[in-house]
């Protein structure tokens, strides 16, 4: 599994010329690249490659869940795009986090395959909603596991639940992508758990997503060189134990 972007810039737009418009601002030695459902949808797999050509480390976000022979095929179709992340839903459950581990290889060129625990935009009473009465972060918790259990690579979670599913897996460096991420002074707008990315990244993220205030920003460029700007001064000032 090779090294990825820090910054993911989620491309949630029903455009695909207004996607690549801000693409063509970004630069794939600063920022990663999120595709969701909607522009994948729109534009399909082929905006994927394109993005890939350019040089841009692409996390596809279509939280694959179905039944296991379903998933592992999407994963493999996923891989072949080039993709440095592709994730799945934990509550496929644990036959299908399998499958897409058996069809996702563990090789240095190889995506990350990451499992989705709770949204970002739920909250208790939404997953009380859903029948789920354990607390949220327990809820996680166990999602986690049982990606760990399956040879995952690590997790899309809330910022605020990162430290703690950062100990759940066993290899050294795991995957926690951190989505809701606002700089500090942006709006809300539907995410429910949120954290400034410095406070993500200090958290135990190892990347996170930044959606709404970099794409409709002026100038995107420059939010996305601000964001990693901080990080790297963050980083210079933690010592090499300050994650353990």
């Amino acid at each position: 599994m090779a090294k990825q972007s820090r910054l993911y810039v989620a491309l949630d737009f029903a455009d695909v010329l207004q996607a690549e418009a801000l693409v063509a601002h970004l630069n794939p030695g600063e920022c990663g690249l999120k595709v969701g459902k909607e522009l994948f949808t729109r534009a399909g797999p082929g905006l994927v490659q394109r993005f890939v050509a350019q040089g841009f480390d692409v996390f596809l976000d279509l939280k694959f869940h179905d039944i296991p022979h379903t998933v592992a095929q999407a994963c493999r179709a996923a891989c072949d795009l080039g993709v440095r992340v592709v994730n799945v839903h934990a509550f496929g459950g644990r036959a299908m986090l399998a499958a897409a581990r058996r069809a996702v290889p563990q090789t240095l060129d190889a995506p990350a395959l990451i499992a989705v625990t709770v949204l970002t935009s739920m909250d208790q009473a939404a997953l009380v909603e859903v029948g789920i009465t354990r607390p949220l972060a327990e809820q996680a918790q166990l999602l986690a596991r049982l990606a760990n259990d399956e040879g995952l690579d690590g997790v899309v979670c809330s910022a605020w639940e990162a430290a703690a599913l950062r100990q759940i897996f066993i290899q050294a460096e795991p995957v926690i992508i951190t989505p809701g991420i606002r700089p500090a002074g942006s709006a809300l707008d539907d995410q429910s758990r949120v954290m400034t990315p410095l406070e993500a990244m200090a958290a135990g993220a190892s990347a996170i997503v930044v959606g709404r205030p970099i794409t409709r920003a002026v100038h995107p460029a420059d939010v996305v060189r601000s964001i990693m700007a901080s990080l790297t001064e963050q980083n210079s000032r933690l010592s090499p134990n300050a994650r353990q």
